[in-house]
């Protein structure tokens, strides 16, 4: 299909009535004689300038811990809720030490944890930051001298996303500022280390958008090599590659993961076949945690939920074929973005736990699927009361006064915002799915611009309809070329 638009940027103050409010502050919408991009102060830019500051504002977030609350007292972590894996398991893993993850057991500094329980690359990434950690007299300075060497790598990891998130729509770089300035984003970003997995998939995302499926599939192999869950991504692909007879970009596309994935995981899985196996035994044999629905239920009934797995994998099952069917029949094929958010949003919403900085792994997804500021902030919303509802809550458990955090009731109640924020988003990407015209994205008349070697192109085949040189027969009247904007396109 051929779109209308021409090639200057799209500004959202003068598409997004929250943007055009929210600009205020800074003078105003901009106007029409600006000149953009015209000197060193380009959209992307100034996008990563804010993400790093947004990131240090949530170092500064952390500070009661740093000088303390990690290290002296376990209720203050979660009352300034400041709470990071990332000093506790540098001695709890045994990295303080001198161990080495994945080959060193660890029972003994673990509480029982015999070997490191994170993917190989992300293992890593814990381990350089380990040797860059100079030794001291005190365990202390060296924890917190351990979350600064992180914080630094994460941040570089930040710029990458938001460079990424900027560039892979080329009309729309101004969308990179809904990751920018996510308040969810800045809370949880130093909490634990999936800002490398984060930061590898949206590098993924703009291969693809520029119609590199190897780089594509290598960048999604080393992501999923630090994460498990952007192997998902590989689903869309292939439902939508299938529906427009793309089928050499999605083999490229695989063939580049699983080398990638391979490169990394195979020395491990030879040399330490138990310690890497750990991370899979892990997630197969943890018990419904915090913050998933089956935490809700299992505290109301009584019921622990041993078969939690199982449910949690037929509603994935389920859910993954629903994304299909809609990527198949709907009238216009959709967004890669728009699945893709779609399908890890479904893997957090039937996941027996979801700690506070897996939110991390929808957000540059959404400012992609959904580049809309009212709709972005009422998830984020949720996101940040579950922020604070997970924390009270481990502060009333915890603590010896039962009387100071949230008790069991209202930290369900978080949960479910958590859950409705995020089922609100879906719903709103799945009806921008099925009626175009509420895209933000398809306004100017584009396709998929981050769809790479899929933007524009004709279906091979549409599910319950008739295709006709690439459209199908209820298109209206093959109309050249397609405004996404009219109602015709419902």
């Amino acid at each position: 299909m051929t779109s209308v638009r021409d090639d200057h940027p799209v500004r959202p103050t003068q598409q997004d009535e929250v943007a055009a409010a929210g600009s205020a502050f800074l003078g105003g919408p901009v106007g029409r004689r600006a000149r953009l991009g015209e000197n060193w102060w380009t959209p992307v830019r100034i996008t990563a300038l804010v993400a790093l500051g947004m990131f240090a504002l949530g170092m500064v977030q952390k500070l009661p811990c740093y000088n303390g609350g990690w290290f002296f007292g376990q209720g203050s972590q979660y009352v300034h809720a400041c709470y990071s894996d990332i000093p506790h398991l540098y001695t709890g893993r045994g990295f303080a030490d001198g161990m080495i993850p994945y080959f060193d057991r660890i029972s003994e500094q673990s509480g029982g944890m015999e070997f490191l329980e994170y993917p190989v690359l992300t293992g890593l990434f814990m381990q350089v930051a380990a040797w860059l950690t100079p030794g001291s007299a005190e365990m202390v300075q060296e924890q917190q001298f351990y979350w600064m060497v992180n914080a630094g790598m994460l941040m570089v990891c930040t710029a990458v996303i938001a460079v990424c998130v900027s560039r892979t729509h080329r009309r729309r770089p101004w969308d990179g500022l809904l990751v920018a300035l996510a308040p969810a984003f800045a809370l949880t970003a130093t909490i634990n280390w999936d800002l490398l997995a984060v930061a590898l998939t949206a590098a993924a995302m703009l291969m693809w958008s520029r119609s590199r499926p190897l780089a594509f599939g290598v960048l999604l192999g080393l992501a999923t090599a630090a994460k498990l869950y952007p192997v998902l991504l590989l689903g869309p692909l292939l439902v939508l590659c299938w529906r427009a007879g793309r089928w050499r970009a999605f083999h490229s596309a695989l063939g580049g993961t699983i080398a990638a994935w391979l490169a990394v995981n195979l020395p491990v899985m030879y040399f330490a076949p138990e310690g890497w196996a750990k991370f899979y035994t892990f997630s197969q044999e943890r018990p419904v945690d915090f913050g998933s629905i089956w935490l809700i239920i299992s505290q109301r009934t009584g019921n622990p939920l041993d078969d939690a797995n199982t449910y949690g994998t037929l509603l994935m099952l389920l859910g993954c074929a629903g994304i299909g069917a809609l990527a198949l029949c709907a009238r216009h094929r959709p967004r890669f973005a728009q699945l893709a958010f779609l399908v890890v949003a479904l893997f957090i919403l039937t996941n027996k736990v979801y700690s506070p900085q897996y939110v991390l792994w929808l957000i540059p997804l959404a400012a992609l699927a959904r580049p809309r500021w009212r709709d972005f902030l009422i998830w984020q919303a949720c996101e940040v009361v579950y922020f604070l509802g997970i924390w009270l809550y481990l502060a009333h458990t915890s603590g010896g006064d039962n009387s100071q955090g949230l008790p069991q009731e209202g930290y369900q109640l978080t949960i479910a915002a958590h859950l409705i924020g995020t089922l609100y988003l879906c719903g709103l990407v799945v009806r921008d799915v099925l009626r175009p015209r509420h895209d933000p994205v398809r306004q100017d008349g584009s396709d998929d611009p981050s769809g790479g070697v899929l933007d524009g192109h004709r279906d091979a085949f549409v599910v319950g309809h008739t295709v006709h040189g690439g459209r199908t027969a209820s298109d209206s009247k093959e109309t050249e070329p397609v405004r996404w904007g009219s109602s015709s396109a419902d």
